[in-house]
């Protein structure tokens, strides 16, 4: 079959980020809010919610098996799918059991989705284009949200539709969008065949080891910091979706420029300046008392977060290109061992002190630094690392 110009890798991955941002970005935005309002949540059930929702990442490693099956851009559109589902189901189900439910399902689709996105974006983009291209789909996820957090605002704040259709909306254009990609885009073979087993390299630990902190670290962000806006600050569904309307309209304006920036300046110096910044980021929130400020640190907060690409474009600078598949499962499990159990702990710590959870994250952000001087101005394959090499180690398969 003839392809058509536009049918490329690049827009293929474009379309599925903005399927996966859309159906991601309803559920995030509406969660706080629904579950304080239709199930009486408190920290220690937000807590225990976000747990399950990272326990399909913590078994991402499963996604090679499935590999064996089938190939890895059918698998995207599957776990597409299944996040859809999640989605549009999860205002009919205004429960503790219900929620634990359905933020399973949706997970699931999430998880898998986004491991095989990272194996498919490494192996289709080069090494010279990929900074750049992945801070190009990052600003791309962010005009999507843009689009759902302006929505959500609308139908919320001026139609007063209820939870129920806006979730049905937000999984219904995934499921839309993600048949459009199957339908629309040819089947595209990999340059290189994967590995169809799980493995550990000796050579990649720093890799690992950022990623593990990278997981702990995020869960401070991603389940704190917007309940922070709901219980001490009292937002309002549409307080959050505007919030949520500036933060997107930051990374849309400046994510293509950080991933040009990344290629420029290196991995080491960008990861250097993005923990620098989130140190002082989580010590703030610790003792913010204003709600302007706390949103100005949510905003910047997810702006240095942008900067994580770098761990990605710096293992494909030093990895075997037949291992993108298989260690994109096992990062994404090594990413959420952390991130299944802290959600839960620090919830119960949130009980006593909310300015310990973030004090907490500080710390992480500093043991991320001291990781991040440990990579090489110059990373490749025999080059992994600053200190830490054993012989024999660094430079073997």
């Amino acid at each position: 079959m003839t392809t058509k110009p536009w049918q490329t890798p690049k827009n293929l991955l474009i379309v599925m980020t903005v399927a996966m941002t859309i159906a991601f970005a309803t559920w995030m935005a509406l969660l706080n809010n629904f579950v304080i309002e239709k199930a009486s949540f408190t920290g220690a059930e937000i807590g225990i919610l976000q747990s399950v929702r990272e326990i399909p990442g913590f078994l991402a490693f499963t996604a090679v098996l499935v590999l064996l099956i089938i190939k890895e851009q059918i698998f995207a559109y599957l776990s597409l799918a299944v996040l859809g589902i999640g989605v549009a189901i999860a205002g009919y189900f205004p429960s503790v059991v219900g929620l634990y439910l359905t933020t399973f399902i949706m997970s699931v689709g999430f998880h898998y989705y986004e491991t095989v996105k990272q194996s498919l974006s490494l192996q289709w983009l080069s090494i010279d284009e990929a900074p750049r291209v992945l801070g190009q789909l990052i600003a791309v996820g962010s005009m999507a949200s843009l689009v759902v957090y302006a929505f959500l605002w609308f139908a919320q704040d001026q139609f007063g539709l209820s939870y129920q259709i806006i979730y049905l909306l937000g999984g219904g254009i995934c499921l839309l969008l993600t048949a459009f990609a199957w339908l629309g885009f040819p089947r595209f073979e990999n340059t290189t065949p994967q590995r169809k087993h799980l493995l550990m390299r000796k050579r990649y630990w720093l890799y690992y080891a950022l990623t593990f902190m990278g997981g702990a670290r995020r869960q401070i962000f991603v389940v704190f910091a917007g309940f922070l806006m709901v219980e001490k600050f009292g937002y309002s569904v549409s307080d959050i979706a505007a919030l949520y309307l500036i933060n997107h309209l930051f990374n849309w304006a400046f994510a293509g420029k950080i991933g040009a920036l990344v290629g420029r300046i290196g991995e080491r110096r960008a990861l250097t300046f993005e923990y620098c910044g989130l140190i002082c980021v989580f010590t703030a929130y610790a003792f913010v008392d204003s709600a302007l400020w706390a949103a100005s640190l949510y905003v910047l907060d997810h702006l240095f977060f942008s900067l994580a690409i770098a761990i990605k474009t710096y293992f494909q600078k030093i990895a075997d290109p037949a291992d993108m598949a298989s260690t994109a499962g096992v990062a994404f499990t090594i990413n959420h061992i952390a991130a299944v159990a802290i959600p839960a702990a620090f919830g119960l710590v949130w009980l006593v002190s909310p300015a310990a959870v973030f004090l907490m994250g500080t710390g992480m952000a500093a043991i991320s630094l001291v990781l991040a001087r440990n990579i090489p101005t110059d990373p490749r394959a025999g080059n992994e690392v600053v200190m830490g090499r054993v012989a024999g180690v660094a430079v073997s398969p």
